[in-house]
């Protein structure tokens, strides 16, 4: 019997209930990922032509783009079925296994954190991925022996935020690979305008561009932080999001002009106080702002390198000027051309 707790399986459709989710349904609604999002409808109109199962997907990128909604959109642009789970949530080749012999045909198996799954559990999906079929092994010693199940046509899409995690065997079995990057400041105000629509919140232009210039180039902040400005203005704006509350608010939260959170600003301070603005290695840092290693490799750095603010280093973090420069630090070079604070 399957675990209930592995799996979710729900018709994706566009129904009175959903109006109430910011999550969009449909491509038409998803913003941003221009290229992507190109790419996803013509594969989809291709298969559906075809009269086949959608190849397998990869999507990667940073957390928050909307690697899981985009897979949900896929599942209701094919009018399939989807099946969620993650990676360390299948912890057994047997769980798999319930899994992909419990699946309709043309069905879509989402798995987030594809990267985490044991070694074990990924080697069922190779055969599963290529023939849509599983191998078990029946017994034990020299009486055992292997049962093929055949498994009806399906479509894996696996989200990492780490595809360098994954093993080549399982990378190079999905068909379609898209990669999600940050969004531009455009876009999330659109997104931030879409979701107080639903959430009948009153927000001008200025307000959402805003929220959206300090959201880290990711949807999932724009909507956290219009929340929390919706609590800002109904307490002290009457409800009404301008571009002034909207700031206010931001100030209130400690999010800068660049999008940064007091733990930013920590990892900075620490590379340049601490260290003398690096190099320094991963565990050393995270030690000193009290922060998981994994947490600062896939939420906070992605955002500080493509400011520019960090570099990585074979020796580790290295502090840029632009980051002396924000934080108000003097800088000098040393003569092997190291930053150092006077």
């Amino acid at each position: 019997m399957q675990d209930d707790r592995l799996i979710s399986s729900h018709w994706q459709e566009e129904d009175d209930s959903a109006e109430s989710s910011i999550r969009p349904l449909r491509l038409a609604d998803y913003i941003g990922q221009e290229k992507v999002k190109e790419n996803i409808s013509i594969f989809i109109e291709a298969a559906q032509e075809r009269g086949e199962s959608l190849d397998h997907v990869l999507l990667s990128g940073p957390p928050g783009l909307g690697k899981t909604t985009l897979a949900s959109i896929v599942a209701a642009e094919l009018g399939k079925p989807i099946r969620k789970t993650s990676g360390p949530a299948i912890e057994r080749p047997g769980d798999l296994a319930a899994i992909l012999t419990n699946l309709e045909p043309g069905e879509i198996l989402f798995i987030d954190e594809i990267h985490r799954l044991n070694r074990s559990v990924e080697e069922i999906m190779y055969p599963a991925m290529e023939d849509n079929a599983i191998d078990i092994i029946i017994g034990k010693g020299p009486a055992a022996r292997t049962l093929r199940l055949e498994l009806p046509p399906f479509t894996l899409i696996g989200a990492t935020t780490r595809p360098g995690l994954l093993s080549s065997p399982l990378r190079d079995r999905f068909g379609i690979n898209c990669r999600l990057d940050f969004y531009t400041v455009q876009d999330l105000s659109q997104i931030i305008l879409r979701a107080a629509g639903i959430l009948g919140l009153t927000i001008d232009d200025e307000g959402a561009w805003a929220i959206g210039q300090r959201s880290r180039g990711t949807p999932r902040v724009a909507n956290r932080l219009l929340k929390r400005v919706r609590d800002f203005a109904l307490v002290r704006a009457d409800g009404i999001i301008d571009r002034d509350v909207a700031l206010r608010a931001l100030d209130l939260l400690e999010i800068d002009t660049y999008g940064l959170d007091t733990m930013d600003r920590l990892i900075l301070e620490a590379i340049i106080y601490k260290f003398g603005g690096g190099p320094v290695g991963l565990e050393t840092l995270a030690a000193a702002v009290s922060e998981e290693s994994d947490t600062l490799t896939d939420v906070y750095e992605p955002y500080l390198l493509k400011l520019g603010f960090i570099q990585k280093t074979p020796r580790g973090r290295v502090a840029t000027e632009h980051a002396y420069r924000h934080l108000g630090c003097p800088v000098q070079k040393t003569p092997e051309g190291n930053l150092f604070k006077d």
